[in-house]
Formats: C-alpha cells, sequence, structure tokens
C-alpha cells in the first residue's frame, strides 16, 4: 500500500508559495495520497548524493523534491523550490535511518564534508573540544543516535557555539542530543527525553510495511513527518500551513499530551514557547476524544485566568479538532466567568454585583483603618485579606490566630492579628451590605456551592497559564471535577508569574508527584532572544507551585537570528520617531504589520505609538478585550501575553515605569511582598521580551529601567 509523508519543513514552507503554485502541488500530490501516481514522472539527477531523491514538475517553474522508497510505495515530499534550486537541493543531500530511534533524517552531505574540512582547520590550532572522548566515549554517543559518520565531525568541534553553527548541517535528531548534552544534559536524560520519547510516541508500521523501509521510517518520524491516508487529510493539511503545530508536535510534548491515562492531576511546565498551551490544547481533545459516545456536551472545561487567553484558546481548538461530537464535549471558558455563572445559578440566576476597581478597593481600606485607629496601610490590609485570609479560606479570628502568613514579611503578634482581623470583618461586611462581591469571593463561593451539592459538573478539567491563578481560584477548580484518573491537567510557568499569587497544589489537594513533565525546547523564539530575555531574571529561582524550585536549566531553542537590540532617547518624542522608522523597515522587509507587536506598561503609552504610526500612514491597533483590528498590534504587556508576534519593539522601559512604582509595595510596608512585586514586574517584562519570534527591540526615553542593567549599556 502507497503511503506518502510530509516533511515538517515542507509544510513550514509551504505557506510562503504562492496560492496557484499552492494549488498545483495539491493536485499533483493528491495522486500519490490516492495511489494514482503511476503515470506521474519522477526524474533522478546525476551526480547526486541519494539515487532515491527524485525531483517531480509542479509548474514549468517549480518542482518538487521527493524521496522515493527503493522497496515498497513509499513516498515523502521533502521540498518545493524551483526548479535549479530543486536540482541543486536535490543533488547535495542524502536520507538516512537514525540507529537509536530508527526515524527518518536529512543530511546536507556536501554541507558536512565543508564544515569538517573547516573544522580540520581550526582544531590544528584550537585544543579545546566540547565532544572529548573521554567525557562522551563513541559506544555512549552512538546509543543516542549519533552515527559513525557524524563522530568524526563532532570530536572536532570546540565550543558550543560552533555546535550550533551546524544546527542547519547535522541530521536534525542527532543535532538535538548533541545540543542537550552541551547544555549539560545527562546522557541517561537524553535517552529518556529525546531517545525514548520517540520510540513511545512512534506511529505504528502499516502492516506489511516489512520490506518497505521508508514507510517504516516515516511512521517512526512524529515530530517531523505527518503521514497522509487520504486525499481529504492532504486537503486539510495543505489549507492550515501556519497551523503546522496540529500535525507536528515533537514527541517530548506528544507523550505528555496523549498519554493514555494519568492515575490523578498531571502538570506540565516549561519556558515561554516550550509548547505548553499546545500540549495542554491536545490533551484536551484527547480526553473529550476517547469519552464514550453517551458522555454529555461541555463535560471536558478547557480554562485559563482571562477572558482574552480563553477566547484565543477557542480559536485554536477550532482548528485542532474538527470532529464537531467530540468538539461540543469541550467548554471553552475563564475561571471568573465560569464561577460567576455557577454563583448566579445557585442564587436565582441574577447578575452579581462585582467590585474590581482596585483603586475603589484600597480607598475602602483607607476609609476602614481610619475610622478604627488602626496602624495599618491600606495595602498592606489588601494584601493580607487576598494573600493571607482568602488563600487559606480564613473563616474565623480563631483560624487566622493560628494560620501561618508563608511569604508575608511584617510579622503580626495575636494583638495585631485581631486587629487585622476587625478590619477585614468590617470590609466584607461593607461588601456584603452592598450586595458587591470581589472576584476571588465569587470563586470562594462557588467553590463552596459545588462541594455542597456534590456533584461534579466536569469529568476532566485543562488549565493553561495556571501559574497565575489564586488558591481561591485553585480551590474552585478543584470542586470542578472529581478526584481520579485524569482529574486536572495543568501547564504553567512561574518564569511567567506575572500576577504574584504563590500556591501549593499539594496544600490543597492537587498532587503532581510522579506525574509532573518540563518542556525544554523553545519552539518559537530565536536562542538569541530566548538567551538575551533569560539573561534579565539574573538568578531569580521562583517557586513550582509544589513546593519546590523552578529552573530554566537545559532551556534552549531550536532556531537562531539576530540579537535582540536595546537603545535609549533623551526624549519620549524621539523615542516613538524611532519605533516608526522601525516599523517601517519591518514593513518594507516584508513583515505584515499584524505581524508586529508593541508591548508597553501603561496604555496611554500605547495610544501615543498608534497615534505616531498613524501621521506616518502605518494602520496601528490598540488591543482591547477581546479585539483586534488591521495594523501593529500595540497592547500592556498584560494584555500581550499568550499573543507572539516576528517582530515585537517593547518600549517605554524607563525607570519609574519599569518597575510601576503604584504595582511595587514600599519596602517599609512589608519588605518580602516588596520583592514578591518586584519579581512579578520583572516576570512581566520578560514576557513582553519573549512574545518575540524573529527579531526584539527593546527602548526607553530618560533613564533605563534598572531591570535592563544585565543586558545592556544603561547609557541612553
Amino acid at each position: 500500500m502507497a503511503t506518502l509523508g510530509m516533511h515538517r519543513d515542507f509544510l513550514l514552507e509551504f505557506a510562503a508559495l504562492e496560492k496557484p503554485v499552492q494549488k498545483r502541488v495539491f493536485e499533483v500530490f493528491e495522486k500519490f495520497a490516492a495511489a494514482t501516481h503511476a503515470g506521474l514522472h519522477l526524474e533522478k539527477l546525476t551526480h547526486q548524493k541519494d539515487p532515491r531523491l527524485r525531483t517531480i514538475r509542479i509548474t514549468d517553474f517549480w518542482r518538487g523534491v521527493v524521496l522515493k522508497a527503493e522497496t515498497g510505495g513509499s513516498y515523502l515530499l521533502l521540498k518545493v523550490l524551483p526548479h535549479d534550486k530543486a536540482n541543486d537541493w536535490a543533488a547535495k543531500h542524502r536520507a538516512s535511518v537514525n540507529d537509536a530511534t530508527q526515524g527518518i533524517e536529512i543530511r546536507n552531505d556536501v554541507a558536512l564534508e565543508r564544515a569538517t574540512a573547516g573544522l580540520r582547520a581550526l582544531a590544528a590550532g584550537e585544543p579545546a573540544r566540547l565532544f572529548p572522548a573521554s567525557g562522551y566515549p563513541d559506544k555512549v554517543l552512538r546509543s543516542l543516535g549519533v552515527d559513525e559518520e557524524i563522530l568524526p565531525i563532532i570530536r572536532l568541534i570546540p565550543d558550543e557555539d560552533h555546535l550550533e553553527a551546524l544546527h542547519k548541517v547535522l541530521p536534525e535528531q542527532q543535532y538535538d542530543v548533541l545540543l542537550g548534552l552541551a547544555t549539560g544534559m545527562s546522557p541517561e536524560q537524553i535517552d529518556r527525553e529525546l531517545v525514548q520519547a520517540y520510540a513511545r510516541t512512534a506511529a505504528q508500521p502499516a502492516r506489511g510495511s516489512e520490506d518497505d523501509e521508508l514507510g517504516t521510517a516515516m511512521a517512526r518520524s512524529r515530530g517531523r513527518v505527518a503521514l497522509v491516508s487520504g486525499a481529504d487529510e492532504l486537503l486539510e493539511i495543505m489549507e492550515r500551513p501556519f497551523d503546522a503545530w496540529r500535525v507536528f508536535l515533537h514527541p517530548s510534548q506528544y507523550q505528555v499530551a496523549y498519554q493514555e491515562s494519568y492515575a490523578g492531576s498531571a502538570r506540565v511546565t516549561g519556558g515561554p514557547g516550550t509548547g505548553k498551551t499546545v500540549v495542554a490544547l491536545h490533551r484536551a481533545y484527547h480526553l473529550a476524544r476517547r469519552l464514550p459516545a453517551d458522555a454529555p456536551d461541555g463535560c471536558v472545561l478547557l480554562t485559563t485566568y482571562t477572558k482574552d487567553l480563553a477566547a484565543e484558546l477557542e480559536r485554536c481548538l477550532e482548528l485542532l479538532v474538527t470532529d464537531d461530537s467530540v468538539r461540543a464535549r469541550i467548554r471553552v471558558v475563564n475561571v471568573d466567568a465560569l464561577a460567576n455563572e455557577i454563583v448566579r445559578a445557585d442564587r436565582g440566576g441574577g447578575p452579581l454585583k462585582l467590585v474590581f476597581d482596585q483603586k475603589e478597593i484600597t480607598a475602602r481600606w483607607e476609609r476602614i483603618t481610619r475610622r478604627l485607629g488602626l496602624d495599618f496601610t491600606d495595602v498592606f490590609l489588601d494584601q493580607e485579606w487576598r494573600h493571607v485570609i482568602l488563600a487559606q479560606a480564613v473563616a474565623t479570628p480563631e483560624e487566622y490566630l493560628k494560620v501561618t502568613r508563608t511569604g508575608r514579611g511584617s510579622g503580626l503578634g495575636p494583638l495585631k492579628r485581631l486587629q487585622v482581623w476587625r478590619a477585614v470583618a468590617a470590609f466584607e461586611e461593607q461588601l456584603r451590605q452592598a450586595g458587591e462581591w470581589t472576584f476571588l469571593q465569587v470563586c470562594a463561593e462557588a467553590a463552596r456551592v459545588l462541594d455542597g451539592r456534590g456533584e461534579r459538573p466536569f469529568r476532566h478539567v485543562v488549565v493553561d497559564e495556571a501559574q497565575d491563578l489564586h488558591p481561591a481560584q485553585w480551590r474552585f477548580l478543584r470542586a470542578l471535577t472529581d478526584r481520579g484518573a485524569d482529574d486536572l491537567f495543568l501547564a504553567g510557568d512561574t518564569y511567567q508569574r506575572i500576577y504574584g499569587n504563590r500556591v501549593s497544589l499539594r496544600s490543597l489537594g492537587i498532587v503532581v508527584v510522579g506525574r509532573s513533565y518540563r518542556l525544554r525546547v523553545n519552539y518559537r523564539t530565536t536562542q538569541e532572544i530566548l538567551a538575551w530575555s533569560t539573561a534579565l531574571l539574573t538568578g531569580e529561582r521562583p517557586d513550582d507551585m509544589d513546593d519546590g524550585k523552578e529552573t530554566l536549566a537545559d532551556y534552549r531553542s531550536t532556531m537562531h537570528g539576530e540579537r535582540p537590540r536595546a537603545a535609549g532617547y533623551p526624549t519620549k518624542a524621539e523615542e516613538l520617531a524611532a519605533l516608526v522608522v522601525q516599523a517601517e523597515q519591518w514593513i518594507a522587509s516584508g513583515v505584515e504589520a499584524e505581524h508586529i507587536g508593541v508591548p508597553v506598561r501603561f496604555i496611554q503609552l500605547g495610544r501615543d505609538i498608534a497615534q505616531a504610526l498613524e501621521r506616518a500612514g502605518i494602520a496601528a491597533c490598540v488591543l482591547k478585550a477581546g479585539r483586534g483590528g488591521p495594523g501593529v498590534r500595540i497592547g500592556t504587556m498584560h494584555r500581550m501575553k499568550g499573543l507572539e508576534f516576528r517582530c515585537v519593539a517593547v518600549a517605554g522601559v524607563n525607570d519609574g515605569t519599569v518597575p510601576m512604582k503604584s504595582a511595587v509595595t514600599a519596602v517599609e510596608v512589608d519588605a518580602q511582598q516588596h520583592q514578591e512585586d518586584l519579581n512579578s514586574e520583572l516576570s512581566l517584562l520578560f514576557v513582553a521580551c519573549t512574545r518575540a519570534r524573529e527579531v526584539l527591540r527593546v527602548s526607553w526615553h530618560g533613564a533605563p529601567s534598572p531591570f535592563l542593567a544585565p543586558v545592556t549599556d544603561p547609557r541612553p
């Protein structure tokens, strides 16, 4: 039986082809998918490295490069290029099977020969070796899939920079192994997280494929090759080339998303761009797909902490799930909206009167302290209420006297605690008298309602951006589904925590021990942007939400590009003028305006930037809740969370703005909370910078943010 495979590199490049060429590519390879290609002419080349590589006519100008099985009926589409470039590519490249993973690999033999010659010349005067035989014996490297032809080359590599220069030259699976070793992973970790991941997630080869080595190797190449079972599937894949992530989950992602079942709650962590959200989407799909046919609609919850992020999850889910019956089983809604719905239903359906203006809330605390004659600031009381009392569901003054105040820097004796409780009781009574609620109170009440019923509305709950949820929200999530197999699946990264909510999952009855997985490879951002942005963190080690510490060790990118640039200007007008010039240059180079993002710390600066761009004739859109028009995307750093752009210009990173003074507790009020707030502001800048896929620019006017000191010359 004929098998058609499509290599990831082809699909990622397919989007750049003109529509008529795309249509013609489909028409040609539809015959392969339907096994009616016998009359098509596959042309061999002279002096080529791999005689199995053939070219096929797409148009007079364009040709496809196809790998044809020596035996059996399998074909792998690798490239569609202009005629001469297709012939040149096919002449230089060769396919092989990785000894460890048994998956297909494509290598550029001509480039490897040139690289080897260059490394030999370098080695004559450079004694350093990145992979000396004494530390990395041949036997160990071979067991990880590094083949005999590559071993002599890698013995010449002096440092990690030279290894990264070989990224596009070495076979990809072997490069992944070597980069992992170079960044500190042990051979055992490499085997477990890379080699065995491929083995565990390999598709089953078709029956009768024993004589079809290519078909078997393609089936074992999940993450790099999509197997096409028919013309309909071929059309579906080609119609969504930008959504290639639907087809190409890396095995390390696939094994987490599609594990048949977890014994309890499970979690995936990882830095920006590692695919946590993609894994969460696929996990929700997997859970919904395996439910019995009579499962009710909406019994799998996919949720996150804001409406904007929930809307993006819903958009992506529509791309992923094409079966209407499976899609109907997944409900997407943000946590607060769902809690509001449950409390409203319990109270007869009327709307809840919500208080969400933080200035109004702190003003109420200030009036209460004045009336009661208490020696506490409004900020301190508000934080004590949220981070201690609501976080631990404290209901009485007796409980408050005994409760631990982990994370709070100001000690409180019994008398002081009773004074705090007087203020809290007065504040909550004011809300009750006015029939008002805060979002966290609604979540706490929704959890109480669900626990009182005993019936749970969902069979499975999948949570994205888990790091930003408050303990009251976690209690609500815990109450949404029965404890048991696959009850909760969490995706998050505490390095991206931007709301300062600390939580111990274990203390809330959410146990992920033995079912926690960390993704290490960034598939969105270049290594240069990643390294620059990570340097901002200057050794910060946030908690991992499970009584441990998170780490970005071994975190790396598969892509390379130019280094980020940071620049200061004497005035705001000059900074905005430079930003307009930069946007004009990006657009002139072929970047669409909608693929440019401008994060700012406060929205007024964003509006000023939009006006400056529009005066220059560049369309601009200031992002609002759930809406975005044409043009350069401008938004607060908070609103940019979960978005990504080809080019990003982070603007207004000034001293006094980043960190924003009003967002940081005064050190004399609570030194520990002061540091927590600084960490949240730093994480916000980190999030803004890592929205960039290809190019990052950071600017300020006046004095630069102190956060920029580790990565740039502070002189404007």
